[in-house]
């Protein structure tokens, strides 16, 4: 396999690139990141006498989540960079793997589309570059899969591991992109459009509407105990553009998930309380989803899987894990709980 290099994020973090072949704006690759959990104290020396009766040191006890591997994959028009998130699970002893899919953050290479897909199922290659990574040399017994996505992640793993049954032990869903954000009849009306400009024409220019206004609000709420140096360069401040086969391709993904699709997995799904529409700015976008209908994606998220828990927290923005300082610390309350409980029924 490839070797592990030190990451821009620094402190516990290394990254290796994965290798995915050739098309046709030139070499393919994604990039693992990976941050490991803090090596287990030494247990205490024992005392003379216990020596003296053959006493020995017990064994340091195994960590709630020491057999969990971590996956998390990105939203769109963004890359992983949440050191605390990684440390979230790593503090309770699981391996945190972090992909920037081709095309993203770390993956993107001179001369090509910025996060350009025509078919999500092509994230196939890339999940499975990372999966052959995480489990080489495994032979110290079996180990559970979390997945973790965020926006347009979360629905490219809920496709993934539908196609996929067995593979993953959960599933965490930052506010996951499972449904348009317009009207049904719209949704409706647009799809056959774009459809035909793929075939087309599939790098047709959709029109900018992003204002930065997202972002603004990001800035606006940043938490100074949890810092992010943000490369703008992978995650700039109004979105990437939008191209017509892109844009087929999470159509498409949509109407995959309003048929319904069967995790075999327990999904925790986390989303804003509310939405707010960025048409102009104010302090309302700090504290809502200015991306996505929330309660359109909490409906669309009943659909995924047998089990699914769906978390809103007040005040969050769409990645609920950058909002303020109490929907934040709520967020990872909220996901607490459920991976306690979860790690407590899959290891039963």
């Amino acid at each position: 396999m490839g070797e592990w290099t030190p990451d821009v994020l620094g402190d516990e973090f290394f990254q290796q690139t994965l290798p995915l072949g050739q098309d046709d704006e030139g070499e393919v690759v994604a990039t693992i990141v990976r941050a490991l959990p803090p090596a287990p104290e030494p247990a205490p020396a024992p005392t003379f006498w216990q020596r003296l009766r053959g006493v020995r040191p017990a064994p340091a006890p195994m960590p709630p989540l020491g057999d969990v591997d971590v996956l998390y994959v990105h939203g769109w028009s963004d890359y992983f960079f949440q050191k605390r998130l990684a440390r979230f699970w790593t503090a309770r002893g699981a391996r945190f793997f972090a992909l920037d899919l081709r095309k993203y953050g770390r993956s993107l290479r001179p001369g090509q589309t910025p996060g350009y897909i025509d078919d999500l199922a092509t994230y196939d290659e890339d999940i499975a570059a990372a999966l052959a990574v995480i489990r080489e040399g495994q032979d110290a017994g079996p180990r559970r899969l979390m997945l973790f996505g965020h926006s347009t992640g979360g629905l490219i793993l809920s496709l993934w591991a539908d196609r996929h049954q067995g593979e993953a032990a959960g599933m965490v869903l930052n506010s996951p992109w499972l449904e348009f954000q317009l009207p049904r009849f719209q949704r409706e009306t647009i799809a056959p459009l774009v459809g035909m400009q793929a075939k087309y024409w599939p790098l047709e220019k959709a029109p900018q509407v992003d204002l930065g206004f997202y972002t603004r609000a990001q800035n606006a709420v940043a938490d100074p105990d949890d810092p992010m140096d943000v490369n703008l360069d992978w995650r700039p401040e109004q979105t990437m553009t939008v191209y017509a086969g892109w844009l087929n391709a999470i159509l498409t993904g949509h109407r995959q998930i309003a048929a319904g699709v069967q995790i075999d997995a327990p999904v925790l799904v986390l989303l804003s309380a509310r939405t707010a529409m960025p048409t102009a700015w104010s302090e309302d976008l700090t504290r809502a989803d200015t991306v996505l209908w929330v309660d359109d994606i909490a409906r669309a998220a009943l659909k995924l899987g047998p089990s699914v828990t769906v978390a809103r927290i007040d005040g969050a923005l769409h990645d609920v894990f950058l909002s303020r300082h109490e929907a934040r610390e709520d967020a990872y309350a909220r996901l607490a709980q459920w991976v306690t409980g979860w790690n407590a029924a899959t290891r039963a």
